[in-house]
């Protein structure tokens, strides 16, 4: 395999590192025909929301929808860069992650104002096995009339185009594997993946169109969106912990979910309950996310 040319160099690489400390403020309000629209999509038989109802954990994702004009869509389906995050080169775009901190006694909740004010926190490049990485940590904090209300970090890598004969990440097996305590198998058929699309506002290619995600991205498949395995993940909680109030969730993707099979989220709650394991794994058992809620 003949070596890899980094396509950033450090003068780039210092360009794209003057966003650090770049911040902007949104609000939005929280309506609910998102949430009765996410709970449909979810196959959750949940009472209709009114004023006053808690937004359930990581569906806060349903607003503050970036609304770029058609004018200015990327041929990814993202809007062009170069705006709030950096103009970076490398063309293929994922969410790698992120950690989350509620704050005790102040829940998002339907018929709020929020504002959220995210800055871009830090810009690193790495080269490893599978390519050239540059990823980008971008925090959030969302402030209801009582206050702030959640600290979010949400990790973005950019990767470098699909080389032939390019290794694959090494596949892992889930650290609880057989150990699962719940357990739920999800289809992610087209249907799945466009109302999550079309309810995030996401016209991300890479999750709708086949064509575009194989002949220019080179995955075998749509890939479902890393946001919704993680709300996957914190449904199974839900379903099998009702009561519960998760204080705090981290979880990492680790490899892509494509749609060509079913795959299946899993977790277990540690001894003394303050806790639980949650992981998502392909047809084959590998471990394509990785979670851990802290319960209040």
């Amino acid at each position: 395999m003949s070596e890899i040319r980094p396509q950033i160099d450090e003068a780039q690489l210092a360009h794209l590192r003057t966003w650090l400390g770049k911040s902007q403020t949104t609000t939005d309000q929280i309506t609910q025909a998102p949430v009765r629209s996410l709970s449909a999509t979810l196959d959750r038989d949940d009472a209709a929301p009114v004023a006053g109802t808690d937004l359930p954990p990581l569906w806060h994702w349903l607003y503050f929808l970036p609304h770029a004009r058609q004018s200015e869509i990327g041929e990814d389906g993202h809007p062009t860069r170069g705006g709030f995050l950096p103009p970076v080169a490398l063309p293929r775009r994922m969410w790698a992650g992120g950690r989350l901190v509620w704050e005790t006694g102040n829940p998002l909740q339907v018929g709020q104002e929020v504002q959220r004010v995210s800055t871009i926190r830090s810009v690193n490049h790495k080269t490893g096995r599978s390519g050239e990485l540059l990823f980008v940590l971008v925090e959030h904090r969302f402030s209801n009339p009582n206050g702030l209300a959640l600290t979010e970090e949400h990790d973005i890598v950019f990767r470098a185009a699909a080389e032939p004969g390019a290794p694959d990440p090494a596949p892992q097996k889930p650290p609880l594997a057989g150990q699962a305590a719940w357990s739920r198998q999800i289809v992610p058929d087209d249907v799945l993946l466009f109302r999550y699309s079309a309810l995030t506002f996401n016209g991300h290619r890479i999750h709708y169109d086949r064509k575009y995600v194989t002949g220019v991205e080179g995955y075998p498949g749509l890939i479902v969106h890393g946001p919704l395995i993680a709300t996957l993940l914190l449904d199974l909680l839900r379903r099998n912990l009702p009561d519960a109030t998760v204080r705090k969730f981290s979880f990492k993707a680790v490899r892509p979910t494509f749609d060509l099979h079913a795959f299946s989220v899993h977790g277990k709650p540690s001894a003394d309950g303050k806790s639980v394991e949650l992981w998502a794994e392909d047809h084959e058992g590998w471990l394509t996310m990785q979670g851990m809620a802290e319960l209040a």
